[in-house]
């Protein structure tokens, strides 16, 4: 059993927080508003009032946060605050941020004897429920180690792709086939329904062939009823796009397909749907289209 300060409790955070107390550990959470911890302090985590009274006295102290500015208002003050040596945690960002912030982290974190890993997480909504995310891990290999048992409270596929950075350098690589694939299988929706198949049957299709994807095995209701409540919000993945392509200005690669999708999602955010699912990129492609793929 590992003492753990678990801090940000939004659509992904909260579930992965009362896995943790369903595995053993001893938990205290914090978030921006008490509400959203109460399912997970009702089985059997502790509310803590600040952030700092979250990770105080603990081993492992993980933020799940929306970007980097919200990681760096967090973890800033906490490292400042940490003394080093055997007696500090671990600190472990599971959010989705930039790999220049993960990097300054972790350099700070080193300059005073603290590990820093940055840990960001894919399978959505659904994987954090049922504790099967793919994590990606990048940071100090014996640190790693240490909070490994956590981790497999949380996923099913764990790996130490590198150094400080590395994870989120994958999460953005991870974005991209996940937008993508969405822009795909809604292409592919729009035209097959416009043509007269309905849209289940495109979907049937698709996934018994070298087409199938995850995004039609957990999204394929989303798109078949219209029905968006937030798995994993618009905004966020356009904000993960734009991570990349930060990335990509930076190691001069080149990104057309992840620019284009960019451009999807900024119009459907400016269309009032930045809050609904990612999968609502549908919509965007049925306007362009002028053709709605609703399942009668």
């Amino acid at each position: 059993m590992s003492r753990i300060g678990f801090i940000g409790l939004g659509v992904m955070g909260a579930p992965m927080a009362g896995n943790l107390v369903a595995a053993g550990h001893d938990v205290a959470v914090h978030s921006r508003r008490r509400s959203s911890a109460d399912a997970v302090v009702a089985a059997g985590a502790t509310w803590a009032d600040s952030a700092a009274a979250a990770a105080a006295g603990r081993d492992v102290v993980i933020t799940m946060l929306p970007d980097s500015p919200q990681v760096q208002g967090v973890f800033g003050p906490l490292l400042a605050a940490t003394a080093g040596g055997e007696d500090a945690p671990i600190f472990v960002d599971m959010s989705t941020i930039s790999p220049l912030v993960a990097r300054a982290l972790a350099d700070d974190g080193a300059a005073k004897g603290v590990a820093v890993l940055d840990a960001p997480v894919s399978g959505g909504d659904v994987g954090a429920r049922a504790g099967t995310l793919s994590i990606m891990v990048g940071g100090d290999a014996d640190a790693f180690a240490a909070v490994r048992p956590v981790f497999e409270a949380l996923g099913k596929t764990i790996t130490h792709v590198g150094p400080a950075g590395a994870g989120q350098i994958v999460k953005a690589c991870n974005q991209i086939v996940v937008a993508i694939t969405i822009q795909a299988v809604s292409e592919a929706l729009v035209l097959g329904a416009k043509a007269g198949v309905a849209p289940e049957l495109v979907l049937d299709v698709l996934q018994g062939g070298l087409a199938a994807n995850k995004v039609i095995e957990l999204r394929r209701r989303n798109f078949l009823e219209h029905d968006f409540p937030p798995g994993f919000r618009a905004r966020l993945h356009a904000k993960d796009l734009a991570i990349a392509l930060e990335c990509a200005r930076a190691y001069e690669v080149a990104l057309p397909a992840s620019a284009g999708v960019t451009q999807l999602f900024n119009a459907l955010i400016a269309n009032g749907h930045g809050d609904d699912d990612h999968s609502a990129l549908l919509t965007e492609l049925e306007r362009m289209g002028s053709h709605v793929t609703r399942r009668p």
